[in-house]
């Protein structure tokens, strides 16, 4: 009996090549290699990460839009509060504590009468007082709220606030 002839698989005859290859090369031959196919991805990458810089964040689109917004007539002021900091900004320093009471109160009675309404999610609150009025709205992780007289479009606001 003859002995038989054993086939090989094309991806078998592939590894060998792969390990005849790699055999003829120097070690710093195969590490010029590996670092000339790695360029273009390294290249891309850091391509990516320029194209991330030069998008501002989530976060900081706010705090730009929020800076455009605060010098109009009519604004008295804002608090922006993140998971990790919170900013204010009010015309009357004496009126802090007051502010931040309403604008917390006012998020956490809009959600609550959400949810017991089944109303769905909240876009924006607005109170209005005989002076004062407030938009607040709940944005990824911020929370924003903003004090203007009575009489400021709080749509326009909103509308600023979000572009």
């Amino acid at each position: 009996m003859a002995p038989r002839k054993r086939k090989t698989s094309k991806a078998a005859l592939k590894e060998e090549e792969k390990s005849r290859i790699a055999i003829d090369f120097t070690e710093e031959e195969l590490e010029a290699e590996i670092k000339k196919a790695e360029e273009p991805r390294k290249a891309e990458k850091t391509e990516k990460q320029e194209q991330r810089k030069d998008k501002p964040s989530r976060d900081e689109k706010i705090r730009q839009n929020i800076d455009k917004v605060k010098v109009k007539e009519g604004i008295i002021g804002y608090i922006l509060r993140s998971t990790k900091s919170a900013s204010i900004d009010l015309k009357d320093s004496t009126k802090i504590i007051d502010y931040a009471v309403l604008s917390s109160s006012a998020l956490e009675a809009s959600e609550e009468l959400s949810n017991t309404f089944e109303l769905g999610d909240v876009k924006h609150v607005i109170v209005e007082g005989n002076i004062v009025k407030l938009l607040s709205f709940i944005i990824e992780e911020n929370k924003v709220s903003v004090f203007m007289e009575k009489n400021v479009d709080h749509k326009r606001v909103y509308k600023d606030l979000l572009s």
